[in-house]
């Protein structure tokens, strides 16, 4: 009995034991916080597109009327229309243009005539009035040799005849700017080879004085004679030099042979003369660079284009494009490119925005040549062959 008592005991001091480590244990285990009595509740988020959501915009809806419908399959296999190609520009009639455009030149040009009128009018015609008429001569770009052969005449020419009428001293004055000028030039404009080849024309001059708009103004003046023309961008030094003859072709129907910027000139004029002769071509048009860094670099490269082009024929015309605002400093250019080529005829750019028209014939005495081409605005028609009788007129009023 008593040894039944004593395993009882033992059992239960054990079972205390373990108890009290477990206990202990779970005492030292982090327990997570009570609850609180009010538990929080967070509303679901609102939808967003990323971190650049907007707050929603009131439009108004479109109604089922408005709404594109996607394109059938037979609707997208259907050939797009044809875009019909622009209306091509009708150049005017070249014939009288300078008469036209006589107003516009007059303008320009009046302080010249009206200052030799008024000299010449005046009562006593002494040595003081005379040099007055040098110096409106010289400051109209006349040029000192062409000036002083004008005075002498007219002093010479008023003491024999004894003009002193404003209508004498007007024909006389006029019949002494003529001879100045000259009338017996050949003005027009050479664009027939004679032989079965398109006449080439080749437009030199240094960029700035309006070489390349003048080369496709006249290729409009060619088009409202009735000419065919193709024009060739030999000019590859300037950016856009080809775009811009590319668009003043395509206003009347030319097309522009033209080459990568910083290509060979001579192989694009080439080209050209090659693409006109296929076509049975008018005339050839050939816009060539205008830079004057050196002079035997001018040389090397108006030359060999020269050459080039004379492989196919002869090269009938070559025109050199001087801005009349430019005074005598276009003498300079004058010679430099006298130097280099053969010029045939000359183009005064924006006569009209000058009151110095005397360079017609300072130009003219200093090379020899005629001048064949007039700009008189920056109209498209304003290029009109250059017409003595109406440039003196307009000179000197009626």
């Amino acid at each position: 009995m008593e040894f039944v008592i004593l395993a009882v005991v033992i059992a239960l001091v054990a079972v205390g034991v373990i108890s009290g480590l477990v206990v202990s244990s779970r005492k030292k285990k982090q327990l997570p916080p009570a609850p609180s009595s009010t538990p929080t509740i967070t509303p679901p988020a609102e939808p967003h597109v990323g971190d650049e959501a907007e707050t929603p915009r009131d439009e108004s809806r479109r109604t089922i009327e408005e709404v594109g419908l996607p394109p059938t399959e037979a609707e997208e296999e259907q050939a797009p229309e044809a875009v019909a190609p622009p209306a091509l520009d009708v150049p005017e009639p070249t014939a009288g243009r300078l008469v036209r455009l006589r107003t516009r030149l007059a303008r320009s040009q009046n302080s010249l005539g009206k200052g030799l009128l008024t000299l010449l009018s005046r009562d006593n015609l002494d040595e003081d009035t005379w040099e007055e008429i040098e110096d409106t001569l010289l400051t109209a770009d006349v040029g000192v040799a062409p000036t002083q052969e004008l005075v002498e005449r007219l002093r010479e020419r008023v003491r024999v005849l004894g003009t002193r009428t404003p209508e004498g001293l007007r024909s006389l004055l006029r019949e002494e700017l003529l001879t100045l000028l000259g009338t017996d030039f050949d003005r027009a404009v050479k664009t027939e080879s004679g032989v079965d080849t398109p006449g080439v024309v080749m437009v030199v001059g240094v960029n700035g004085t309006g070489k390349t708009t003048t080369t496709g103004k006249l290729a409009r003046v060619l088009v409202a004679d009735g000419r065919s023309v193709v024009l060739g961008a030999a000019d590859t030094f300037r950016a856009a030099a080809a775009d811009q003859l590319q668009t003043w072709g395509e206003r009347v129907g030319a097309r522009t042979v033209r080459g990568p910027e910083g290509g060979d000139p001579a192989s694009i004029a080439f080209d050209a003369v090659k693409e006109g002769i296929g076509e049975g071509a008018d005339v050839v048009l050939i816009d060539t660079a205008g830079r004057l860094h050196t002079k035997t670099g001018l040389m090397d490269e108006l030359g060999k284009v020269k050459r080039v082009v004379e492989k196919h024929g002869p090269l009938d015309e070559i025109l050199l494009v001087l801005d009349a605002t430019t005074g005598q400093n276009g003498l300079v250019q004058a010679r430099v490119f006298a130097e280099v080529v053969d010029i045939t005829g000359i183009v005064l750019t924006k006569l009209d925005g000058t009151a110095k028209g005397g360079i017609v014939i300072a130009v003219q005495r200093e090379l020899g040549v005629p001048v064949k081409l007039i700009g008189l605005g920056e109209g498209p028609d304003d290029l009109a062959p250059f017409d003595p009788e109406a440039f003196v007129d307009a000179l000197i009023g009626d």
